[in-house]
């Protein structure tokens, strides 16, 4: 059985030709998918000889909710959802000013390596298709009643590592016969795959593209990301400055503060010299702390003063708005606590 929620309105076009329909009703079938339903007979616009057609080839499957965690502190959730195969990712759900966002994985696990992130520590089981990223926007809108306004690809895995499948997922979400999201509703971050982010400007320059920084020099940033000896900053930098040429998009980094690692004043010193002038923006992380990993977040009293002193030399800074600091907040976390449970 075929899930509909990893096919594109064109490759729905071609299903229903197949099976004896004018073309239009894929436009109503893919509508009906993105309006949250899973059920054909929900599809009143359907005729019962094509409904019939689609049940014993197809279905349109939500992901497996394992569990949710709901914040007590502002509201934030993340969700746990098992995959087809027993894999497990997570997502989150967040409520802003402007809107709710959610964050979501590309893989299961990830073979960048981090130090400090809690989304490798199994390494990498596989990629996500489209329709299981898919999955996890529309099943939390479902769960949570609320329309998804942006979207973030920031979970668990490295997005670039899974090109292909991530671009599907942009361009059926755009589609504005079905979710009709903007490209300027996304976000997508890399922790620096050089050739990827060339392509990513030519194929999605409207999209907001996130950079994991996290250190300011080679050796720092050597120690604790492994993807920097393959793409050291040498590249990286210049390849960030090429995308903001051709696209006029600012950039953010992302850096998550470590005590003792990358939050001294000299590695202040080295942030400030390797962006300042850049179109971009340095987005300041207090790290969420992974018990596994050792390491010490700097605190949000640190982050505020290495913030206020980015601003005063001119390069755009803020400090991350710590989202469900009670629910394991950060990426990897309460997957790897359900396979903690799963082993014992």
């Amino acid at each position: 059985m075929e899930n509909l929620r990893n096919r594109s309105l064109s490759e729905l076009e071609e299903l229903v030709l197949s099976m004896g329909q004018p073309k239009f009703r894929a436009k109503q079938l893919f509508g009906w998918i993105y309006k949250g339903k899973t059920s054909f007979r929900e599809m009143h616009n359907l005729p019962e000889v094509f409904v019939k057609k689609l049940e014993e080839s197809c279905t349109i499957d939500a992901l497996e909710l394992v569990t949710v965690k709901e914040s007590s502190l502002d509201g934030t959730r993340k969700f746990l959802f098992r995959l087809a195969d027993g894999n497990a990712v997570e997502s989150v759900f967040m409520r802003y000013k402007y809107g709710n966002s959610v964050c979501i994985s590309s893989q299961a696990g990830c073979r960048m390596g981090c130090a400090f992130c809690a989304s490798g520590l199994d390494g990498l089981v596989r990629n996500l298709t489209a329709g299981e990223m898919i999955s996890q926007v529309l099943d939390i809108e479902r769960e949570t009643g609320e329309p998804v306004n942006h979207i973030v690809v920031m979970g668990t895995g490295e997005p670039f590592d899974n090109y292909h499948e991530l671009s599907r997922f942009i361009r059926i979400m755009n589609d504005k016969n079905g979710a009709n999201l903007g490209m300027r509703s996304f976000t997508v971050s890399t922790c620096g795959l050089v050739p990827k982010i060339a392509r990513f400007a030519e194929d999605f320059p409207q999209v907001n593209l996130a950079i994991s920084l996290h250190a300011a020099t080679e050796e720092g940033r050597s120690a604790i990301m492994p993807v920097n000896r393959s793409y050291p900053l040498s590249v990286l930098i210049p390849a960030v400055k090429e995308y903001t040429n051709k696209t006029n998009r600012r950039v953010t980094f992302e850096f998550a503060l470590i005590h003792g690692v990358n939050d001294r004043d000299e590695d202040v010193e080295a942030l400030y010299k390797l962006v300042k002038g850049m179109l971009c923006h340095v987005n300041l992380i207090p790290l969420n702390e992974v018990s596994e990993t050792g390491f010490v977040t700097a605190g949000r009293a640190r982050a505020r003063e290495i913030c206020e002193e980015l601003e005063r030399r001119g390069v755009p800074a803020t400090v991350r708005r710590q989202m469900g600091a009670d629910i394991d907040g950060a990426c990897g976390q309460l997957r790897l606590e359900n396979s903690k449970k799963t082993v014992e």
